[in-house]
Parts: C-alpha cells; structure tokens; sequence
C-alpha cells in the first residue's frame, strides 16, 4: 500500500464473535480495522440500533464480515443483512478484497446468487477440512498442509456462486471455502477464533450441547490443545496473504 496505511471495514455481526486473530494479525501488520456491530448497541447511549451499514464502501480497501447465529437469509428480523450483501457485491465489483466466515461467507453466496439453506445438521468443533486441487494455486492458500482441524459452528450452508471456485470441502459439509473473482474469499469455518472464544461459545452452549453433541462438548479441551496451534498458523497465513491482495 506505498506506506499508506490499509483500513478494513469489519462487520461483526454477533458480540460473541469478534474479529479474534484475523483482526489481530491485521492490526499486526499495520492495518486499522474499524468495527460496526449493525445489530447491536455498543453502550446504552443509543438502545434502538447499532452502527448502520455504510451506502458504499468509501474510501475502505477491504472487508471483514464475520459470523453471528442469525439465518443469512432473515431480512425481516435482521434488516442489515441485506444491506451487508449490496455491500460485499460492491466491494467485489470495485475489486476491493472481502473476506467472509460462517456467517459472512453464507452472505458472500448469497450476494452471488447462490442458494444459502439449513445444512441438516450443526456442525460443531474442530474438525477436519481438506484443500481441494484449485486450492494448491490459490493466492490464500496455496503451499498450506492438505488437511487442517478448525473450529465450526454452523447449521446452514450454502451451494457454490456461479464461476466460484470451491477450496476446501469437509466430510459433514462439503462446501467450506470458495473464492469469487480474484479476491472474494468465502470460509464457512471459524479460522479466526481464539481458544477463549472457542471456550465462550461451548460454556454458553454447554445445556445445548450435553443434550445434542455430548462428545464434542467431552472431548473439547483435548481437541482445542491438539488442533488451535494449527488453526491459529492457518490464520495467520491466511490473514497476511489476505492483506497482500489489497491494492
């Protein structure tokens, strides 16, 4: 960026997801990453709304739209959503790159055109993701080991955009990763999450999931030790060749 320096909208979409080591790794490298929480307040000093998604993407080099609980189709209950994906189909058509996970990458297909719907299941844990052929010449993740574990937490999924190239697949949930055009990049699982974010997520959910996944929440602790260190290279990799694609 010649020394000036890169500034990257974030939309969190959930308090409990926030941008976590991709947001680290970006401010790392000198980035100012602004975060917007449309569907939330961030203070009592204004209850109605949070911070509104902008028209267009300004004077932004890239976007950051992260993950939440909500159904990337509910406009009624969730009206940012919409605007969220007018805003990524701007920042590709401007060839500004847009970086989406869970949630975000759900947008990013929906944004496209492609269908997003209830995968049938919830994907929850570490888990184990391979890199499809396109992926060995991909800009993001080319080089990187066949197969990663990465945290998931996800129940719907989405097909792929026309002209998409799909890069990573999973055994529950074949489309985990695709890149649109030269620097749209879509991954459904939670590459950004710290293991405190992990930990959050599974206390909070620990009813729901004693009674539906008893064994991700037993063997939680020892699949955080074994695969985070991993996870966490993965993002950093990803994060740093992200910002390489910023023009």
């Amino acid at each position: 960026m010649n020394g000036v320096t890169m500034r990257i909208l974030c939309v969190q979409n959930d308090l409990r997801t926030p941008p976590g080591l991709v947001g680290l790794g970006m401010m790392q490298a000198g980035a100012r990453l602004d975060v917007i929480a449309p569907h939330h307040h961030w203070s009592s000093l204004d209850p109605r709304r949070g911070t509104a998604v902008p028209d267009d993407p300004g004077d932004y080099d890239a976007l950051l739209v992260l993950g939440g609980p909500m159904h990337a189709n509910n406009d009624k209950d969730f009206p940012p959503l919409e605007r969220t994906a007018g805003l990524i189909r701007q920042f590709a058509a401007l060839d500004r790159p847009v970086l989406g996970i869970c949630l975000g990458s759900q947008l990013i297909a929906r944004a496209f055109g492609a269908r997003v719907y209830p995968h049938g299941m919830t994907e929850v844990g570490f888990r184990p993701l391979d890199l499809t052929g396109a992926a060995a010449t991909d800009p993001l993740l080319a080089g990187l080991s066949p197969r990663v574990h990465i945290m998931q937490w996800h129940e719907d999924t989405f097909d792929l955009p026309e002209g998409a190239d799909l890069l990573m697949t999973g055994p529950e949930c074949r489309n985990q990763a695709f890149r649109i055009g030269r620097a749209t990049y879509a991954f459904q699982c939670h590459f950004e999450v710290t293991g405190d974010i992990a930990r959050t997520w599974v206390q909070t959910q620990a009813e729901w999931l004693a009674r539906n996944q008893p064994e991700v929440m037993a063997g939680f602790e020892d699949s955080l030790h074994r695969h985070l260190p991993g996870a966490a290279r993965f993002a950093a990799t990803v994060t740093e060749r992200f910002l390489g694609l910023l023009r």
